[in-house]
């Protein structure tokens, strides 16, 4: 009988040690964070790397990250499933990829002409835009973060002129979110893909143009091989938020201190992010244009008018189909009015002095 309990014994052992680790370990919780973006990709993969460093590292262990890239546990636009169902704790990506749950959340992300980066996360942390996000994020079972910006992005990569609004007339363009509902109704084909499938369509010639996010990405990923013309500015996104969304349930569960340090890091991501951007694109640019020899063209003002015009006529289209949708672009509308009157004093103001024709110092020789 001895003998017999202790056999018993070592196989519930071995049943146990075979069954999934406990979320839990010695107070110490391990999450898995799916994304979006390919493994370890340029800003954008590596900001969702760096916001899993800085929770581990701020929490001395106490919660850990795992960062997964997409196709690893789910594909990139499987994402929020996971995360909602509860298979994931978080993930990392961009409001728009989920206006097919929720439609408001594609007007978080960025507004075709709407807020610039300094202006969205002012209207996060100081206006409503936390509590508007977190309400269309709940209805997703999750928490929303802002986790990072991309800043005013590149116009696209076409292999044909645009020089009125009737060039994007059949264009079939991979553009994601309200940008892309922009270029549907200016009579342009709309592909959404991840980023990781843009360049074999560019290649095949299933898409005549892409956007994605600006040099130091567009670099990483060789668009110049395929694609002729970069047009400029980024109308359709000229600050797109990636976020950082929380399964609500894991949320909840998180003591107040651990709560601070996921929003601290966040914070951290977030600035860090837009920043990279900023000196990364500064080069790449220069790369694009002195050593692979890219065209770079400015969009011209009549074809801006007319996205313009069109990008108003689409917001309130969309809008107007759900009440939640009415809210959010209400009062992005009402806080970028304000923000239009600090720039055209400020900003604006200070860029168009810095262009004029005065001497200035120069770099050291030496």
């Amino acid at each position: 009988m001895k003998r017999r309990s202790l056999l018993t014994a070592a196989a519930a052992s071995a049943a146990a040690s075979a069954l999934p680790k406990p979320a839990i370990s010695q107070g110490r919780l391990r999450w898995r964070m799916v994304t979006t973006w390919p493994k370890n990709f340029p800003g954008l993969g590596t900001g969702a790397n760096l916001l899993a460093e800085l929770i581990g590292r701020m929490s001395d262990g106490r919660l850990e990250v795992e960062v997964y890239g997409a196709g690893e546990i789910v594909p990139a636009f499987e994402s929020m499933d996971a995360v909602s169902s509860g298979t994931v704790e978080m993930g990392h990506g961009a409001p728009y990829y989920w206006k097919g749950k929720v439609p408001a959340a594609q007007f978080i992300a960025s507004l075709p002409f709407g807020l610039t980066a300094q202006e969205q996360n002012a209207w996060f942390y100081y206006g409503d835009g936390q509590k508007l996000a977190d309400e269309v994020y709940a209805q997703m079972n999750a928490k929303f973060f802002p986790s990072g910006n991309t800043g005013v992005q590149m116009g696209g990569w076409f292999n044909k002129e645009i020089n009125s609004l009737a060039d994007y007339d059949g264009l079939k363009m991979r553009i994601p979110g309200l940008g892309g509902e922009v270029v549907k109704a200016a009579g342009g084909v709309v592909v959404n893909l991840p980023g990781g499938e843009i360049m074999p369509a560019l290649q095949s010639g299933s898409i005549d143009a892409t956007e994605w996010v600006g040099p130091y990405n567009d670099l990483a990923f060789g668009f110049y091989k395929v694609a002729r013309y970069y047009y400029y500015p980024g109308w359709h996104e000229p600050a797109t938020v990636l976020d950082n969304f929380i399964n609500l349930d894991a949320w909840n569960k998180l003591p107040d201190d651990l709560k601070a340090i996921v929003e601290a890091a966040n914070r951290a991501v977030n600035l860090s992010v837009l920043s990279e951007f900023q000196a990364r694109n500064n080069d790449s640019l220069d790369q694009l244009v002195n050593k692979h020899g890219v065209e770079v063209r400015r969009f011209p003002d009549e074809v801006l008018s007319g996205l313009g015009k069109v990008a108003g006529e689409v917001l309130t289209a969309l809008a107007d189909q759900d009440p939640l949708s009415r809210r959010v672009l209400d009062n992005i509308l009402a806080f970028r009015k304000k923000a239009i009157s600090w720039a055209q004093v400020s900003e604006q103001s200070y860029m168009t002095a810095r262009l004029l024709p005065f001497d200035y110092a120069r770099p050291s020789q030496g």
